[in-house]
């Protein structure tokens, strides 16, 4: 594949400088972002369809004071409630909607907390994002952990205490191939209670292999709903394939996964209309699948190695409690996950209002935990990161402190019979 030209040297070859420079500069070189390529499974399904129109119809201007003082006194959030708590005639009953946000989230999750950590088991990756620290044409340090390193990770990280990974790789059939990702999932379920992965999207059938080693849930980021701004963003690899990547959830479902998890990347476009879209695909997948546990999640853009200028356009702090106070309400019985890209302070106060689970002993990075957990340098090779963290809390700092904070922090809920 082609990022093998550059992943042991510091300079791409000529003809992969020539490709990168026509995808950035001549859109007619890029292969459609709305067709599936060879191997893609197509699914029957509508929920595409109606999230995109009602994004699209998505006006935030039109809303006023009076539509969010309705929508704040009406004991359900329809959809149209939904679209006044996350337009600017929000901002001056931010601090009213956090109030009604805690009282739902205490109402169905008490004062519990969730941790898990995240592990990154390869960083290859095909595709060319141009914000992701992990594209194809970024010069890092490449690296795939094999099943002893994993396991050794994985013996670190479950010797804190920790219950729930996550297994992260690049996007990267080649390098990362379903059998692989497999083989970790069945390590990790003699590690840890809770199995989750982000990965890149699969077939049902691929899917309902991973969930039989192991996997309970599938998280997967669509980046942006925006099809056209997606485009500009996206220009090779699988994910290109915009539609794909949309009903990846679905596919998991139909696969056998228990859960899965929705989020944009909030600053790649209109946040507003991309968190309506998060909310609104999450809101008709389950009433399409009611068994399943839905999960929500609003990482904002964070620097990324040999970038540090990428910023979450517009989307401060007061914006994205804006908007996970509207996901709470709209949806008050959805997991909300508020990952280390944030600040310790935000995140030690937006557990006590709408998010119910975080991230602990963080790294992006492959190979690293022994010195994150342990103290100790790692030996071996370690893989650059994916992008810079701001919460670089270790689990047991974060368990004290949200304990401290009157919290009841959860290693794990669900017990195998």
């Amino acid at each position: 594949m082609e990022n093998q030209f550059f992943v042991d040297s510091q300079y791409l070859s000529p003809e992969a400088l020539e490709k990168k420079h026509r995808l950035e500069t001549d859109p007619s070189c890029r292969k459609s972002h709305m067709e599936y390529l060879p191997g893609m499974e197509q699914i029957d399904s509508n929920i595409r369809d109606m999230v995109l129109s009602q994004m699209n119809a998505y006006d935030p201007s039109q809303y006023t004071a009076k539509d969010v003082r309705a929508a704040l006194e009406h004991e359900t959030c329809s959809i149209e409630d939904l679209k006044a708590l996350l337009s600017p005639a929000a901002k001056p009953f931010l601090e009213e909607m956090a109030e009604r946000a805690r009282l739902e989230t205490s109402k169905h999750f008490g004062n519990t907390v969730y941790l898990f950590t995240p592990l990154y088991i390869a960083n290859y990756c095909e595709n060319y994002c141009v914000y992701c620290g992990f594209n194809c044409y970024n010069h890092i340090k490449r690296m795939k952990l094999n099943m002893e390193q994993i396991e050794h990770e994985m013996k670190v990280i479950a010797d804190s205490g920790m219950e729930e990974i996550l297994i992260l790789t690049g996007e990267s059939r080649s390098q990362s191939s379903v059998s692989y990702i497999g083989e970790a999932c069945k390590l990790a379920r003699k590690y840890f209670r809770m199995v989750g992965l982000e990965i890149y999207p699969v077939n049902t059938d691929e899917y309902r292999y991973l969930h039989e080693c192991g996997a309970d849930y599938v998280t997967v980021f669509q980046e942006t709903y925006d099809t056209d701004k997606y485009e500009t963003l996206h220009l090779m690899g699988h994910k290109r394939v915009w539609p794909y990547r949309f009903d990846a959830q679905e596919r998991a479902l139909r696969g056998g996964m228990r859960g899965v998890a929705f989020s944009a990347l909030l600053g790649l476009s209109d946040f507003r209309k991309d968190a309506l879209a998060t909310a609104l695909h999450a809101y008709y997948l389950q009433r399409k699948y009611p068994q399943a546990e839905i999960s929500l999640s609003c990482p904002r853009l964070r620097p990324i190695v040999n970038n540090d200028k990428i910023s979450p356009l517009d989307v401060g702090e007061k914006e994205l409690c804006q908007i996970l106070c509207a996901y709470r309400l709209f949806l008050p019985f959805a997991g909300i996950t508020v990952s280390s890209r944030e600040s310790a302070r935000f995140r030690d106060g937006i557990v006590k209002i709408a998010a119910t689970k975080v991230s602990a002993g963080v790294s992006t990075g492959i190979g690293d935990h022994e010195s994150k957990y342990t103290g100790k340098e790692a030996e071996g090779d370690q893989g650059d990161e994916q992008f810079e963290i701001d919460d670089a809390r270790s689990f047991a700092s974060m368990y004290r402190d949200m304990s401290e904070e009157g919290l009841q922090p959860v290693l794990n809920d669900y017990l195998y019979v």
